[in-house]
């Protein structure tokens, strides 16, 4: 099974007087990053929370949200002293330093952010009941759907690449059976050429042009490129129908082909060979957008 380094997970909980949410978010990256975000009062189970997230995706930056909410209907405000003192006195500088006359009412005091604070129950208050674990579980089951679409999207882009390189084989065919004529083609024009130049001040050497042509099927002999491209359509193929993670190495195997491919079209100086040459460039590059996706 493939699988994307896109997807989305999410679930929720009610445990103590509290609801849990979990979401989890991955998108690409070259390594396995985790990113949490959580209340600090559960801070000191991050450790295993990413060691639950590493288990479960190999590569991609992961986004971790778990948001908790009280369940109380009727959440008592409690007066933040610290935070009115510092208004009152953020005042009272104002009107002693710049001559800004008036004062805060009780009214405008309160209505002030973070004056008033909701209290809730806090954890150590609520009994009997393993926070890491709840955590673990709820976490668990949103990267559970996070692979879930991981995997339907990472199917689908296997699909895409095999498709490519199906295509890229047909072109390999196509090229196998022109190389031969290669050489054969530029000797007609290179005689016909010469025959045309003809004008009686020169007589036409067959064997200079014996030499002319196998040092131009030196040059543009295309054999052991060929041979590698259909050794890295192998592998390409293989590692598509492996369960091992895919990207880096797919995208290695690419480079390698573009590599082989721009060698062909550099060396094989000819127009049919030279069309197929595109046609696998565009291929190439098409699966080298689908393989950026893969894990």
């Amino acid at each position: 099974m493939s699988f994307s380094m896109t997807g989305y997970g999410q679930s929720a909980m009610n445990r103590g007087g509290y609801k849990i949410q979990f979401e989890v978010k991955s998108v690409n990256h070259r390594y396995c990053e985790v990113v949490l975000r959580m209340p600090r009062e559960w801070n000191s189970f991050e450790e295993g929370l990413r060691r639950l997230v590493q288990q479960h995706v190999k590569r991609g930056r992961i986004d971790v949200y778990i948001i908790r909410e009280s369940e109380a209907s009727g959440t008592r405000m409690m007066l933040n002293r610290e935070v009115a003192e510092s208004y009152i006195l953020a005042a009272h500088e104002l009107t002693q330093q710049y001559g800004i006359a008036g004062n805060l009412s009780a009214a405008e005091l309160l209505a002030l952010p973070d004056v008033m604070q909701p209290t809730e129950a806090s954890l150590e208050e609520v009994e009997d009941i393993d926070w890491e674990q709840v955590l673990q579980e709820g976490l668990g089951q949103a990267l559970s759907e996070l692979v879930t679409m991981r995997g339907s999207e990472g199917n689908h882009l296997r699909g895409d690449c095999q498709l490519r390189l199906n295509n890229l084989k047909q072109a390999h065919q196509q090229l196998l059976m022109l190389a031969p004529t290669v050489v054969e083609d530029y000797r007609v024009k290179l005689r016909q050429r010469l025959s045309e130049l003809q004008d009686g001040s020169f007589v036409l050497d067959d064997s200079r042009l014996g030499i002319e042509v196998a040092l131009f099927a030196d040059r543009c002999s295309i054999d052991e490129e060929l041979a590698r491209l259909q050794s890295h359509f192998d592998q390409c193929a293989e590692l598509l129908n492996s369960g091992d993670t895919k990207g880096r190495k797919l995208d290695f195997l690419i480079q390698e082909m573009n590599r082989e491919v721009n060698t062909i079209g550099s060396k094989a100086n000819h127009l049919a060979l030279g069309g197929h040459v595109v046609e696998m460039k565009a291929e190439l590059e098409k699966m080298r957008e689908q393989a950026a996706n893969l894990e």
